[in-house]
């Protein structure tokens, strides 16, 4: 049994995630806890590639659903065999920016691929290795895509690939961890990542806290 906890975050575009995880890091942190921070796709070497050719590569404009599909879950695959397990087998406290949820609700609801071969692949990638807690981020979509456009006026612009996609393909996405969030209530838990930053960093804590296990004098 793992020792460790793995905690995931999910969201639409723009809806806050980068900055409640590093903000709940540094908390944990704080309480000695140790921390490991994670994306998907991305934290290997192998899928840190796999995150280029999927997002931001100029060669991928015509890949299909089914490719995304597929390659979102070989980064998968190998961030749970080289880094996950042995992560929590060695007893930290894993906050990962977002997981099989993402491809749920992005490639199984957005892309309209069918639900029980998306389940299919994500229990191939990932076995037996888990979440226990999932923070569900939720923002209007007029919310997610003003932040949106904010964050590429002061960034500098690299493109994304998902981001290109039109309104209603982020509708059905935003639909889809809706459908997520209902099923498994006791796993993912909803946030109104609409309020100001301070509160949203309290609510995730209220949640997260009972989960912690104390270390040393705490």
């Amino acid at each position: 049994m793992s020792k460790g906890l793995f905690i995931t975050f999910e969201g639409t575009e723009g809806c806050g995630k980068s900055t409640q995880i590093k903000l709940l890091a540094e908390h944990l942190q704080a309480l000695g806890h140790r921390v490991r921070l994670l994306r998907e796709p991305g934290g290997t070497p192998i899928g840190e590639e796999i995150r280029h050719t999927l997002k931001h590569s100029e060669h991928n404009h015509a890949m299909t659903a089914e490719a995304e599909l597929l390659l979102m879950n070989a980064s998968r695959a190998q961030i749970v065999r080289e880094v996950i397990r042995p992560a929590l087998a060695a007893g930290e406290m894993i906050l990962c920016d977002r997981f099989y949820d993402s491809t749920t609700a992005y490639q199984g609801y957005g892309r309209e691929l069918d639900l029980e071969k998306v389940k299919s692949v994500i229990d191939f990638a990932v076995g037996e290795t888990k979440p226990d807690l999932t923070l569900f981020l939720h923002v209007p979509a007029e919310v997610s895509a003003e932040r949106l456009r904010s964050r590429q006026s002061t960034l500098p612009f690299v493109r994304d690939r998902i981001e290109e996609a039109d309104r209603k393909f982020f509708e059905r996405v935003a639909h889809g961890y809706g459908v997520i969030a209902a099923i498994e209530p006791q796993r993912v838990k909803f946030i109104n990542g609409a309020q100001p930053m301070d509160v949203v960093c309290k609510t995730i804590w209220e949640i997260v806290q009972p989960r912690v296990p104390k270390v040393g004098r705490w």
